[in-house]
């Protein structure tokens, strides 16, 4: 070990991202294991930001770094998307990252750096949380997800809260709806949040609100220690220009900008947001179309004793193999999981392996059928 690295970091796991796919492979890959959009940019909005890199883009600048147009638009859409008789947000609300995971690792900076608190997180649930926790030095305080629902074990959430001291817990971070699971906050775990005290900060990821159409936004305004996040990596297919955003209260906000990093989006970034934002109605309108290819893949995935899989609020959906078929043939779980994925992977689709279980993306209507096909070829074995 090098002998100026932190002692901590040598037992710590880099995040990794999906494996690369063999372009020179003449099998249709399908890549639905990191919930990006299926839908790439319009090509004639991919001309429109092609002519504004070419006229308006100066690379001998450096970017924006206040953001400011970019975070007007992005309050319009969050009034217009909260269906809001009068406009609640405005620039003010709003601090733009690098990806959501820029704005983590700010809020984190923010709350609990130099051993001034710890985090709570349910697991399953988005693993950059803990990792850039981690990264920083930071402790993670873990409590489990009903395994029937994966709904937060609330009552172990609570002790967790009231016993952890040194350092005491001074952020929760929770998705909404949550990844990999897919499943929204119930009407218990909202109060319990709601319930929860000023001195901590309530993290509300809603990287999927616009599968979900659920949104915590119209609460924010009662609760200052409430901060939310979303993404335009999703939705608004633009996962290769990493632009997250938060809404919170202002003197929030004002925090995050002290702490992020000076010039933290490149032009053609913020310009793409602002192109996506400019023509959301074109963009969104493969919601529709996901939805209903979603709802299929659930209707016909239920059907089979082999897997169970659990109802989605997301672009992608959780499903786990039936242990009593298993049982039945003496495989173990997690043998006959790594052999669905490698034959899925094999066959060209990738999917995530997590918990136990698989995250699929949901794709193209062609995508999902081939997905349905290669998973009962895949599961044959049982």
């Amino acid at each position: 070990m090098l002998p100026f690295i932190r002692s901590d970091l040598v037992q710590f796991t880099a995040y990794k991202p999906h494996a690369e796919t063999n372009s020179a492979s003449p099998i249709t890959v399908d890549k639905l294991d990191t919930n990006e959009s299926p839908y790439d940019l319009p090509r004639e909005l991919k001309e429109k930001l092609a002519w504004e890199y070419q006229n308006l883009i100066e690379t001998n600048r450096y970017p924006d770094g206040g953001h400011q147009k970019l975070k007007n638009a992005i309050a319009d859409y969050v009034n217009e998307s909260a269906h809001l008789c009068s406009p609640a947000f405005s620039a003010d609300n709003i601090s733009v990252g690098n990806g959501s995971d820029e704005l983590i690792r700010s809020l984190l900076i923010a709350t609990c750096l130099q051993g001034s608190g710890s985090i709570l997180v349910a697991q399953p649930t988005f693993s950059m949380y803990a990792i850039l926790a981690q990264t920083l030095g930071i402790s993670v305080v873990t409590v489990a997800r009903k395994e029937e629902n994966f709904e937060i074990d609330l009552k172990v959430a609570q002790r967790a809260i009231e016993n952890t001291q040194n350092p005491p817990i001074r952020a929760v971070f929770v998705v909404h709806p949550n990844s990999p699971t897919a499943n929204p906050l119930t009407v218990e775990e909202l109060a319990w949040l709601r319930s929860l005290p000023q001195n901590i900060l309530v993290v509300i990821d809603e990287a999927y609100f616009e599968f979900s159409q659920t949104t915590l936004a119209t609460e924010l305004p009662e609760h200052s220690n409430w901060v939310i996040l979303r993404t335009f990596s999703k939705a608004f297919r633009l996962a290769a220009m990493r632009v997250g955003y938060c809404i919170a209260h202002p003197e929030l906000t004002n925090i995050v900008e002290k702490v992020r990093l000076p010039y933290n989006l490149p032009s053609f970034s913020i310009q793409a947001a602002l192109i996506a934002l400019q023509n959301r109605k074109i963009l969104l309108q493969s919601i529709s179309q996901t939805v209903n290819e979603r709802s299929q893949l659930l209707q016909t995935l239920s059907q089979n004793p082999k897997v169970k899989v659990w109802d989605s609020a997301t672009n992608f959906i959780f499903l786990r193999l039936q242990a009593d078929e298993l049982e039945q043939q003496a495989i173990s779980k997690e043998v006959y999981l790594k052999n669905v994925i490698r034959q899925l992977r094999s066959s060209g689709t990738f999917v995530r392996e997590i918990n136990g279980g698989l995250r699929i993306t949901i794709g193209t209507p062609q995508e999902n059928i081939r997905t349905l096909d290669r998973l009962q070829v895949a599961l044959k074995g049982i």
